[in-house]
């Protein structure tokens, strides 16, 4: 089994910072892309951030240039740090992984998901 589990979300006020961390372990062959998806209070999941094993990026247009995501392959381990937050950056954030399982083969996991909230 594979485990995804976040950390580092909490309250903002706007135009603060926050990073959040995501540690994926378990059966892990390997891990193609990992990123994350935010949903808020009577709106669908939206994808936020992903990045591939190589390190390419693809950011929503909402947050290019406030958000940057890496990942630290040794560790199975990705960051979401976000900066100038506003309060529409509020939601619940979930990590999502692309990867291999020993058992499994490929599957997709997601984390229990964070919440994010951005008010003064």
């Amino acid at each position: 089994q594979v485990q995804l589990v976040e950390s580092g979300g909490g309250l903002v006020q706007p135009g603060g910072s926050l990073r959040l961390s995501c540690a994926a372990s378990g059966s892990i062959f390997s891990i193609n892309a990992m990123g994350w998806y935010r949903q808020a209070p009577g709106k669908q999941r939206e994808l936020v951030a992903a990045i591939t094993s190589g390190g390419s990026t693809n950011y929503a247009d909402s947050v290019k240039g406030r958000f940057t995501i890496s990942r630290d392959n040794a560790k199975n381990t990705v960051y979401l740090q976000m900066n100038s937050l506003k309060p529409e950056d509020t939601a619940v954030y979930y990590c999502n992984a692309d990867l291999f399982d020993y058992g499994l083969g490929r599957k997709d996991y997601w984390g229990q998901g964070t919440q994010v909230t951005v008010s003064s």
